[in-house]
């Protein structure tokens, strides 16, 4: 019988005085039960508009429907056909405005729980299976992919399962990109990650880290190499600055910097080799989920106020509505309509306030949104020891730099012909952040797939 119950099974959680003290998952996942119960809400509609809003298309109503029958490795299976992270996928793609906001249920009510029911199948398949991926028969041909992060490992697995010996290089010491240096262990434990790595390893995936691409070896050399085609998946991990005065002083942190020693260098930890600023008053400036993401951090290292300063309002805020909706319960303090004009220091060159100035929406700009103006005569000091920047990120000009015949637009993002990723320069193709700039986890996968795809057919025809 399909359950009409209109409301999606809620998830369970940890209790925001709790969780705001700690790095623990915040979210704990559905048990057998709940997951079988959300599953029946799906109606299994032979249109498939859900798979319509997947930027991999997984199969949706058919993994579900097996988890509605119990079969979690069957449901399992239709996943990872598609999906190379999908234990990553269930816990940071933004399904409300994607597969779920598609799904038919939720015209009249509540839409089914397709994310977190994605997460709960993968979970079951990593604590119950112990069977390990089949490495497919060799196809004699070589491929280099530059980054660990999700477009690179999607393209690598992909890759991979069609043969090709493929090898990821990553400039950092630990692979897996944003997803360990940027997003926090408690809506992304890093061992979930590992594990996820750790299978395409088995598929013959090899994985160099402390490779630098532009210094430590080049685009140009890893041709030399053997490799017949190179993906680019380096992500946008260069952050911005707004240019306001005191930006240099002691204190200010862009978010990637913040973040990164948390997250991948374990700073919030008693000994940790590299340390961070447990300051009292903390400022945030941005509203996406990095800033979410920095300010809920800042919290659990023990800030007694953390403040989000957004120059427009809390209804056009970027960030998902439910990593909102967590930091509001975790006390993080909106203060909305305001936008930092100067960064305060004391005679040590220490952060001691921000001076803001208000602001009024005014008629939408270019990206649709009303335009944020000055109110005159607002400014007022808010009163921190921190201040972070999160107003986003741009690629890294390295690579740019450094490879011959690869053209960037304004914003040094990599330029391809669409969906194929494929560059000005033959045989490098490119995707994710570094092609977008800064956007979501499911859309570089989805970048990375359809790269694998284009790369076997050149490699393919080449040799035809």
């Amino acid at each position: 019988m399909p359950n009409m119950d209109p409301k999606k099974c809620p998830m369970p959680v940890q209790e925001p005085g709790v969780r705001n003290k700690n790095f623990k998952e915040v979210a704990l996942g559905y048990t057998y039960e709940m997951a079988v119960n959300e599953a029946k809400r799906c109606l299994n509609c032979p249109k498939k508009p859900c798979v319509s809003g997947c930027p991999v298309n997984i199969d949706i109503p058919a993994f579900i429907a097996k988890v509605a029958e119990g079969d979690m490795e069957g449901a399992y299976a239709v996943l990872s056909a598609s999906s190379a992270l999908p234990a990553v996928c269930g816990r940071v793609c933004p399904q409300e405005t994607q597969c779920e906001g598609k799904c038919v249920r939720g015209i009249k009510a509540e839409s089914v729980g397709i994310g977190r029911l994605e997460r709960f199948v993968a979970d079951w398949h990593r604590e119950h299976s112990a069977e390990k991926a089949a490495k497919p028969a060799p196809n004699g041909h070589k491929v280099a992919v530059i980054g660990s992060g999700p477009s690179g490992l999607t393209a690598a697995g992909d890759l991979a399962k069609l043969g090709y010996q493929v090898t990821i290089y990553e400039a950092l010491h630990t692979p897996g990109g944003v997803l360990v240096y940027g997003i926090p262990e408690f809506r992304l434990p890093k061992d979930i990650v590992r594990h996820e790595i750790d299978g395409l390893k088995e598929l013959g995936v090899d994985v160099e880290t402390n490779v630098v691409i532009g210094k430590t070896i080049t685009i140009d050399e890893l041709f030399d190499m053997g490799n017949e085609a190179v993906f680019i998946g380096s992500g946008a991990g260069l952050p911005r600055f707004m240019g306001i005065p005191g930006e240099s002083l002691k204190g200010v942190y862009s978010a990637n910097e913040f973040l990164t020693r948390i997250n991948l260098m374990k700073a919030y930890k008693d000994g940790a080799k590299t340390p961070i600023q447990h300051a009292k008053n903390v400022a945030v400036v941005g509203g996406g989920n990095v800033a979410m993401d920095a300010a809920r951090s800042a919290k659990r290292l023990g800030a007694e106020n953390v403040y989000i300063v957004y120059r427009r309002g809390m209804e056009e805020l970027p960030a998902r509505k439910e990593e909102v909706e967590h930091a509001v319960e975790e006390g993080i303090i909106f203060k909305t309509l305001n936008n930092p004009v100067e960064v305060l220091g004391d005679e040590n060159g220490n952060v001691c306030g921000m001076r803001c100035i208000e602001m009024e929406l005014g008629e939408p700009d270019e990206s649709g949104r009303r335009r944020p103006i000055e109110k005159a005569g607002s400014e007022f000091v808010l009163d921190v020891d921190c201040m972070i920047m999160s107003i986003g990120t741009s690629p890294n000009p390295l690579i740019r730099s450094t490879t011959p015949g690869l053209e960037t637009n304004k914003h040094g993002c990599i330029i391809t012909n669409g969906d194929d990723g494929l560059t000005t320069r033959n045989a490098v193709y490119a995707g994710g952040d570094a092609v977008t700039g800064a956007a979501t986890v499911i859309l570089a996968m989805g970048a990375g797939k359809n790269a694998a795809k284009a790369i076997d057919e050149y490699i393919k025809s080449k040799n035809a």
